[in-house]
């Protein structure tokens, strides 16, 4: 199985192939709205502005697994990407990221990727304490996080790369220029 072998939810619930994304570059994010990670957004668009018509994508997939961050519907938390941050990049129906109801799409992601953990920076070492309480074993599990872990994908389907939300979106924009 690879990733254009899984179909995703748009926001009106219907079925999107990834197959549909063959020959692009794709960023795939899991968002939360009332995250302190969500001003990332505004990077995030920035990023899309510069390298959409060089064949990047960018894939949000709003979460609630997270301290409840993603509360809305598909449509209020849209409305709020839209306005708020003007994403222009396409965002998906809300799901699961982890346990036994996670979106065959993250599934796929985790099994196929590994925590490198958060950094030694103050909001690397703050999310590696509040893991460490919820999940004693976070360092040696796949498993999402927290909110705006990224997935960089090739042209070709291949996983690049995993980023903790705490990594540089300067290093996540150096590698999205690499697979370009």
């Amino acid at each position: 199985m690879n990733i254009y072998d899984l179909s995703v939810k748009a926001q009106d619930g219907s079925d999107v192939s990834l197959a549909g994304y063959k020959g692009k570059v794709l960023l795939i994010v899991n968002t939360a709205t009332g995250c302190g990670f969500t001003p990332q957004y505004d990077e995030l668009q920035d990023i899309y502005d510069e390298f959409s018509a060089k064949g990047l994508e960018i894939l949000d997939f709003p979460c609630n697994q997270f301290g409840e961050q993603a509360p809305g519907s598909d449509e209020e938390i849209h409305s709020f990407c839209t306005g708020r941050f003007g994403i222009t990049f396409p965002q998906f129906s809300k799901i699961e990221v982890n346990g036994e109801n996670a979106d065959p799409l993250y599934k796929w992601l985790t099994e196929n990727s590994k925590f490198d953990g958060f950094g030694m920076s103050p909001a690397g070492l703050a999310m590696s304490g509040i893991l460490k309480i919820k999940d004693k074993d976070y360092k040696n599990n796949s498993d999402i996080k927290w909110n705006f872990t990224k997935f960089l994908i090739s042209r070709d389907g291949q996983l690049l790369g995993r980023f903790e939300p705490t990594a540089s979106l300067k290093k996540v924009r150096e590698a999205i220029e690499k697979a370009l």
